[in-house]
């Protein structure tokens, strides 16, 4: 009879430590199939990323390291030809990047790319950053003019002289990565703000 009731307890332990695993399995398949923002053309989207625009919003829903944003990785396996593959290499070892990191940062890009027209990537002192094609203008540079503009894009396609397209396309990307944005914004303000204190010290100091 105690070696039924042991038995039985382990049985029990057994089952409430594979339903535990079970539900912890379950919301990790979940939170992975949440739909996650893209650079869609929806008006009222589009309408929401003005809007935050003219806030100055800060919503920082991704992360910046190194490169041009932060992502969780998944394995996928892709077959790629021999000539791919020493291509791929040989540029890695130009920009100082294991191949697997290159090749994961090119698919998201090519995927932006595709979802927005109109935004390339370009490296640069702060990283690789987004960029109007055929102006040198980061999207973080232009973003912060329409906030200088109270939310107006026609004013701030003039101030820049750009056509208003343009302007329309980066306030698109900056709906759907909008805390990558923000923080470039940021980072470029403090380092303004730096600049001019350091300025204004050095003024200070030859006057003395």
């Amino acid at each position: 009879m105690h070696e039924q009731r042991s038995l039985c307890k382990v049985t029990q332990l057994r089952q409430a430590i594979r339903n535990q695993r079970g539900t912890t399995t379950a919301a990790y398949a979940a939170d992975r199939h949440q739909p996650r923002s893209s650079g869609s053309s929806d008006p009222a989207r589009n309408g929401a990323s003005m809007n935050s625009v003219r806030a100055g919003g800060r919503k920082n829903a991704y992360t910046l390291r190194c490169s041009t944003v932060h992502y969780m990785s998944h394995p996928l396996s892709v077959r790629l030809t021999d000539a791919t593959l020493a291509r791929l290499g040989s540029r890695a070892k130009r920009v100082h990047l294991p191949p697997r990191t290159l090749a994961q940062r090119y698919v998201e890009e090519g995927l932006r790319m595709d979802e927005h027209p109109l935004i390339r990537f370009a490296e640069g002192p702060s990283g690789r950053r987004a960029r109007l094609v055929g102006t040198g203008k980061d999207v973080w540079e232009v973003i912060a003019v329409v906030r200088d503009n109270d939310g107006d894009a026609a004013e701030a396609a003039r101030y820049l002289e750009i056509p208003l397209g343009l302007v329309q396309a980066a306030i698109a990307y900056y709906g759907a990565y909008t805390g990558e944005i923000d923080q470039f914004i940021n980072v470029n303000e403090q380092e303004a703000a730096e600049a001019h204190a350091a300025f204004l010290a050095g003024q200070a100091a030859v006057r003395q």
